[in-house]
């Protein structure tokens, strides 16, 4: 099962309009309590290797790291719930405290929770 903060490769086809489709990294941003109970879907924000600069909230750099080859954009304003069996492999990598906090301000900013 993944982890909050983990990094992993979700079959994301077939996608509508702007959604990421395809097979891609995300970001399991869902709450851990949830991932432990078993829950079937899972929070996920996409990831990109398309970066643009300073449009936080909406995007969160990612350094490569681990499996994960290429610095990517977490896509905050792109929140997706899967069926867990939509995630085919991982964990590619796993971010820190401190970016996980950085995620979960633009979680709260997107979501007009802050």
């Amino acid at each position: 099962m993944p982890e909050r903060g983990e990094i992993w490769v979700a079959d994301l086809n077939s996608r509508r309009g702007t959604e990421p489709g395809k097979t891609r990294p995300v970001l399991i941003v869902q709450a851990q309590a949830l991932l432990d109970a078993g829950h079937p879907s899972t929070l996920v924000a996409p990831l990109t290797t398309r970066l643009v600069d300073d449009v936080e909230p909406l995007r969160i750099r990612v350094a490569a790291a681990e499996n994960l080859q290429r610095d990517s954009d977490a896509l905050i304003d792109q929140l997706r719930a899967i069926d867990n069996r939509r995630l085919v492999r991982g964990p590619l990598a796993r971010l820190g405290p401190r970016e996980m906090a950085q995620v979960g301000q633009a979680l709260l900013e997107v979501l007009d929770l802050a």
